[in-house]
């Protein structure tokens, strides 16, 4: 008795851009759309990317610019414990500063400082236009990581945004197929069982 072989399904790659009498237009436009999606994820992954680290560079500029250093000195003691859940600058407690503007104005304010400094300590402390204190802004290469980090998270997001619209489309074109092979099939199947009935 002789075995047959089992029959084995052999994968035509890019079959949809080669020519052969199963293809139809419907495959033609999937084969478009799937190479649309992955260069468009790729390429717009990446170019989103960019975008977002450039646009938290320019916001970490553009803070650098509305705020400025000066030297303050402190007016009184500075704790010698910080306060319980002071934030992630535990290390560091509030004391009040005093400080003089070159056109001679002095202001005050309240800023960080290391803990059990003396009161007339000289401390760095960035103030803004209407000459408040405020926390110091993020620059050299704090700026650049966080920017190149932005760029890191939006760039698969945008391109995982873009394959999954992709796939919807794809998805439709699919059931389109479907449903135009169940058409077909209404109307060639009858036939189909004569002609098999016929050749017995």
């Amino acid at each position: 008795m002789t075995r047959t072989p089992p029959t084995t399904v052999t994968r035509v790659r890019l079959w949809r851009w080669r020519r052969n009498p199963l293809r139809r237009h419907s495959d033609i436009v999937e084969a478009w759309v799937v190479l649309a999606t992955w260069v468009l994820a790729l390429v717009g992954g990446v170019l989103a990317g960019l975008a977002a680290a450039d646009t938290s560079a320019s916001a970490f500029a553009a803070r650098l610019a509305r705020v400025h250093a000066v030297s303050a000195v402190l007016t009184d003691d500075g704790a010698r414990t910080p306060a319980a859940g002071s934030g992630y600058d535990s290390g560091r407690v509030w004391a009040a500063v005093r400080w003089t503007e070159a056109d001679g104005s002095v202001h005050t304010g309240r800023a960080k400082v290391p803990p059990g400094a003396p009161a007339g300590t000289r401390v760095t402390v960035w103030a803004d236009a209407a000459d408040r204190v405020v926390p110091p802004p993020v620059t050299g290469a704090a700026a650049d990581l966080q920017a190149a980090l932005a760029g890191v998270l939006v760039a698969p997001s945008a391109g995982a945004a873009v394959w999954a619209a992709g796939r919807v489309v794809r998805g439709r074109l699919i059931r389109r197929r479907m449903a135009e092979w169940d058409e077909e099939w209404k109307q060639i199947g009858p036939s189909w069982g004569n002609l098999s009935g016929g050749r017995g």
